[in-house]
């Protein structure tokens, strides 16, 4: 006897993107919910996810967010597949409806979702269908008829119009779905609805919707492979075929940007792949390093101890799992399982790589090194970012330099997102942000054209340095709050953390102490609770650097002297070397220069082994800094000669500012001048107004009137980034609490940043601001 196997219920629709998710509120209540109405308890990733989840509906996030577990709510959970919200209105309202309109807008439910197949028309055209009875949904308002077929009111409406149906009704439009896609590339589509169509269990149906993901998924639609592969997991006989598919299923969620729906997916697998890629993203950084490691032990077919333990080598942890069901890269479930007998798999090479980034995450040289132990022993080659992290941290900076100008040097356009990533990130150890900038942008770029939108947001993590070293903080600070909704939407809240500390950087640059706190505190207290070496002390930089910018010379100082006292998942050795030039030039202005001397001597001889010119540059000045009189006024000139063949133009217009200060101090007044008049010009065109305080502040000392900030007409050159965008959009109309859930910042900040706009521009009201805006 077969036993029946219903359609699926369709899920929610895959939301938009969320730059536009808050206009798909209801029309009776524009805008985004309050914070309040969904509960101080929420983590922001949660916010904007259980958001999206309610298509932007008030009243459904309200609600969703009342019936979500602990766990649930600090986003530790995934979220329910089905939120359980406001069905109940919209069923009764389709049940009112007549079958024969019911019918038309089941079949326009079936076509559009999860699986958009836009093939209602001819359908209907296929039946002889009469369509005239759409006449009573228009009337209720419920649905209309477009040039394409049928527009619903909301997607509640579609997902109550295809389940307050039979399911032989639902099996019915599906066949019928089935038989009118006979285009060129329709096969998955036309597998999807025989797929959902089928009475029971059936090996040969689950082989074929296998297929057709293996189409959908190299043309980069990675949802709708998740969708066939998870219904052919529904259909399979075999238990053992059934967890493949789904460990399947769940990588392909997780390629789509779908991170919620890859949790739920994966939890029904004993993988530690998966479930180390998902500690990756959004759980314990340490976790993740020890899953993905052993599942890159077994992908290659490492040893197995008579206890069951894998055999990693000295100090190994971790237990034996499953074979990787779904891999970190692209290779298939059957190539990864198949690998398990071969000594180097392209799956174990990409399993690495994530191995990498968690050590990355984590800042804990003994990972490195045992991540570095075990790609050896088994013959695989690791990723150029682990070895040179792993040379680096041991001080061996020549090894360091050569692994990573070959990982670097991998940065060409197309090629592996991941890749192009770790590309960067060798690049940016180097001190070549141009090319770090090119993988990484390249790197996004390929993530888009194979359909993997999770991969985005990566990307930005580690372009994001390069933007800020070399003084883009306009651009990329829109660039990073767009990248920081993406990494919330799906579901990636670790790399949202890293994002907020690099946010942080950019208020601290700035000069916008509230929204630096704000976001330096948000990155920092939730990087302690994941274990996230790398953007806690991201977020402790930005600190050190907004007390630099305000004269706080000692407190900055003393922040960073921390961070280098920090371990594994609370400081991070590459972020304590970078703020070196900070902390020498903190110290010596506070008068604490023993321990600035022999943290530049350690910088110095990297900068001299990797020979970029911006490290070597930076070097100069931290002895000029050190020395005094003339020797220090050649170190300036060194470092000067060195900046112009450098990318750091912002470390150049600081290098500058501390010149003409020194030769202020020396009497050499007129090259005093020259150095801080254009020092006080790049500080300007970076939107640095305490950087730019400061050499007004030296220019004054030298008889020079203090002249006011550049371009009066110009409200980019009168704001900073973060002033200039509440600005725009408080101009558009909206509420505190509306940008404040746009800009992921408190209303209280929106406010304080509104008074800060109204005092810079000389005005008393919105009305002002937008005439004033409509003027520039």
């Amino acid at each position: 006897m077969v036993t029946p196997v219903n359609p699926p219920p369709i899920p929610p629709a895959s939301p938009p993107p969320l730059t536009h998710a808050w206009q798909r509120a209801d029309s009776a209540q524009p805008g985004p919910p309050p914070r309040s109405g969904l509960g101080p308890s929420l983590s922001e990733g949660v916010r904007v996810r259980v958001l999206r989840a309610a298509h932007g509906d008030r009243r459904a996030a309200t609600e969703l967010a009342s019936v979500l577990t602990e766990r649930q709510l600090t986003g530790l959970d995934p979220l329910p597949a089905q939120p359980p919200v406001l069905l109940r209105a919209y069923r009764q309202e389709v049940r009112a409806l007549p079958d024969s309109t019911r019918f038309l807008l089941l079949l326009a439910a079936a076509d559009q979702h999860p699986v958009a197949t836009h093939a209602y028309l001819r359908a209907v055209t296929a039946a002889g269908i009469d369509t005239r009875p759409l006449d009573a949904a228009e009337a209720a308002g419920l649905a209309h008829a477009t040039a394409d077929g049928i527009a619903f009111r909301d997607p509640w409406t579609r997902i109550a119009a295809y389940e307050t149906v039979r399911p032989s009704d639902r099996r019915e439009v599906h066949q019928l779905l089935a038989r009118v896609l006979r285009g060129e590339g329709e096969e998955p589509r036309r597998a999807w609805h025989h797929g959902a169509a089928a009475l029971g269990p059936s090996r040969r149906l689950a082989a074929r919707l296998r297929v057709a993901a293996d189409r959908a998924r190299d043309t980069g639609e990675h949802a709708l492979a998740c969708a066939l592969v998870e219904r052919a997991a529904a259909l399979a006989p075999d238990p053992h075929d059934r967890i493949l598919l789904l460990a399947r299923a769940a990588t392909d969620a997780w390629h789509s940007g779908d991170t919620d729906r890859a949790r739920r997916l994966a939890a029904s697998t004993p993988d530690d792949a998966l479930s180390g890629l998902l500690a990756l993203r959004a759980g314990n950084a340490t976790d993740a390093f020890d899953a993905l490691l052993t599942a890159a032990v077994r992908c290659a077919g490492g040893a197995r101890g008579a206890d069951g333990t894998v055999d990693r080598g000295p100090g190994a942890r971790g237990t034996a799992g499953a074979l990787p069901a779904a891999e970190a890269g692209p290779v298939s479930v059957g190539e990864s399982q198949a690998a398990s007998a071969r000594p180097v798999t392209g799956a174990a090479v990409h399993l690495l790589a994530r191995v990498t980034e968690a050590a990355i995450y984590t800042g804990d040289l003994r990972r490195c090194r045992e991540a570095a132990a075990v790609a050896d022993r088994l013959g695989i080659v690791p990723p150029g970012t682990l070895g040179g992290l792993a040379a680096a941290f041991e001080g061996r900076y020549e090894d360091a330099r050569g692994v990573l100008e070959a990982a670097a040097g991998r940065c060409g356009p197309g090629g592996d997102p991941t890749l192009l990533i770790h590309a960067g990130i060798a690049a940016l150890m180097l001190g070549d942000h141009t090319r770090a900038a090119s993988a990484t942008v390249r790197a996004a770029a390929s993530a888009r054209a194979r359909g993997e939108t999770v991969t985005v947001p990566q990307a930005m993590e580690f372009r994001v340095y390069a933007e800020f070293w070399t003084g883009r903080t306009r651009a990329a600070e829109a660039d990073t709050l767009d990248a920081l909704r993406q990494a919330y939407a799906t579901g990636q809240d670790n790399g949202a953390c890293h994002l907020q500390a690099a946010l942080a950087m950019f208020a601290a640059l700035t000069g916008d102490e509230e929204v630096c706190l704000e976001r330096a505190e948000a990155a920092r207290t939730y990087a302690l609770a994941r274990g996230l070496g790398l953007p806690a002390a991201l977020s402790l930089f930005a600190l050190a650097f907004l007390d630099l910018g305000a004269g706080r010379f000692a407190a900055s100082a003393a922040r960073l002297r921390a961070l280098a006292g920090f371990g594994p998942g609370h400081g991070h050795r590459a972020i304590r070397h970078l703020a070196t030039p900070l902390y020498v030039e903190a110290a010596v202005r506070s008068g604490d220069t023993r321990v600035a001397r022999a943290a530049h001597a350690d910088y110095d001889r990297w900068a001299r082994t990797i020979r970029s010119a911006d490290d070597l540059a930076l070097s100069a000045r931290c002895h000029a800094l050190l020395a005094s009189g003339p020797e220090a006024v050649e170190h300036y000139r060194t470092a000067l000669d060195l900046h112009a063949s450098g990318t750091r133009d912002f470390e150049r217009a600081r290098t500058e500012l501390l010149f003409g200060g020194a030769l202020r101090r020396l009497r050499r007044r007129t090259e005093a001048r020259d150095r801080l008049h254009s020092a006080l010009e790049a500080f300007e065109h970076f939107g640095s107004p305490k950087c730019a305080a400061q050499a007004r502040a030296e220019l004054r000392v030298l008889g020079e009137p203090a002249s006011p900030a550049r371009g009066v007409d110009d409200l980019a050159a009168r704001l900073t980034a973060q002033q200039l965008m509440v600005a725009r959009m408080a101009a558009e109309g909206a509420t505190n609490r509306e940008i404040a859930a746009r800009l992921l910042l408190s209303p209280r900040t929106i406010d304080h940043h509104l008074r800060g706009v109204f005092a810079r521009l000389g005005i008393r009201s919105r009305i002002e601001l937008v005439r004033m805006l409509g003027e520039g």
